[in-house]
């Protein structure tokens, strides 16, 4: 009689054989799709990783470094980069299901950060306030995410901040201004809590 497959287990491994094939083949479709749905980029690096179908509008420059892990399965990443623009996502970075990411003209994702689900990065505000003006496109603002950087789910970062590194932005903030390094800050607007 044979061993059902969840009881086999690897030499030296606590997990069960099919699990352990399970995430190999998961890793390789995730490079693939990877190299599919990124085919367009400026440049993609070694090893990143793309899980589920993306929404990716590259009309400028798009650098993926090493490592990189994209999530769009629940909800679609998008990715919106415009003539002008410039996006980079630095190595080992993580983005989860539903941010959306829009580069007018520059975002910078440093190394090592982590971007929750639901995220909005946007570094014009696409509509003047001014009610006869809102027609009209303002000026964009460089966004940059130094490195190990975490955003907290449903976060909003607008144009012209600087998020210092290895700090902590709190979910449902909405980040107006910059943050220095090693800072929690939450609120709407955000602000610092708490040195890290």
């Amino acid at each position: 009689m044979e061993t059902p497959e969840e009881e086999v287990f690897l030499p030296g491994s606590s997990q069960p054989q099919s699990y352990k094939l399970r995430e190999i083949w998961s890793n390789a479709r995730a490079l693939l799709r990877a190299s599919w749905y990124l085919r367009h980029a400026t440049f993609v690096g070694r090893r990143v990783r793309l899980w589920g179908k993306p929404a990716i509008n590259n009309s400028g420059t798009l650098i993926v470094q090493n490592r990189v892990r994209l999530v769009s399965t629940i909800v679609p990443l998008e990715l919106f980069i415009g003539h002008h623009g410039h996006l980079e996502i630095g190595e080992g970075s993580f983005v989860n299901y539903g941010c959306s990411i829009a580069a007018s003209q520059l975002v910078h994702i440093g190394a090592n950060c982590s971007i929750g689900s639901h995220v909005i990065i946007m570094d014009n505000d696409f509509h003047r306030l001014e009610p006869e003006r809102r027609e009209e496109m303002p000026p964009s603002a460089p966004i940059i995410l130094e490195e190990n950087v975490w955003i907290g789910v449903r976060a909003v970062i607008l144009r012209g901040v600087r998020i210092g590194a290895g700090s902590v932005i709190g979910a449902g903030s909405v980040v107006t201004r910059d943050i220095p390094p090693r800072s929690l800050a939450a609120g709407m607007p955000a602000r610092v809590v708490r040195q890290l």
